[in-house]
C-alpha cells in the first residue's frame, strides 16, 4: 500500500490519475498535458504502474494506459480507515464493543 501512496504524492501523477479517470490515453496524449521531459514522464509512468494504479497495454510502439479504479479505491479506503473518516461522530469505534452511552442504564 505504501507504494501506492507513494505514488499519489506527486501532483504530476496525481493529474495523470485525473486524465486517465476520464478515458483510456496513450503515452503520447498524456504527455501533451504536461511540459515534462520524456525520461521525467516514462519515470512517472513507472511508479504508477509498480503501485498497480494504471494497466499498459502496448500495440507496436504504442503504449495505452488506463486507470485500475480498484485500486485507488482500495487505497483511498484504507486511508480513510486509518483516519476513521465515514465514522459518525457520536459513535466511537471500540472494536466489538459498544460504545458508553449505549449500555443500559440502571433505574
Amino acid at each position: 500500500m505504501s507504494e501506492v501512496y507513494r505514488a499519489l504524492a506527486d501532483p504530476s501523477r496525481r493529474k495523470i490519475l485525473q486524465l486517465l479517470r476520464e478515458k483510456e490515453m496513450t503515452a503520447g496524449e498524456i504527455a501533451a498535458h504536461f511540459d515534462l521531459a520524456k525520461p521525467t514522464l516514462s519515470g512517472h509512468f513507472a511508479v504508477l504502474r509498480e503501485a498497480g494504479l494504471v494497466a499498459p497495454e502496448k500495440v507496436g510502439t504504442t503504449i495505452t494506459y488506463r486507470l485500475n479504479v480498484s485500486v485507488l479505491e482500495e487505497a483511498l479506503l484504507a486511508l480513510m480507515d486509518g483516519f476513521r473518516l465515514g465514522e459518525a461522530k457520536n459513535e466511537p469505534k471500540l472494536h466489538g464493543h459498544a460504545p458508553r452511552h449505549a449500555k443500559e442504564q440502571k433505574p
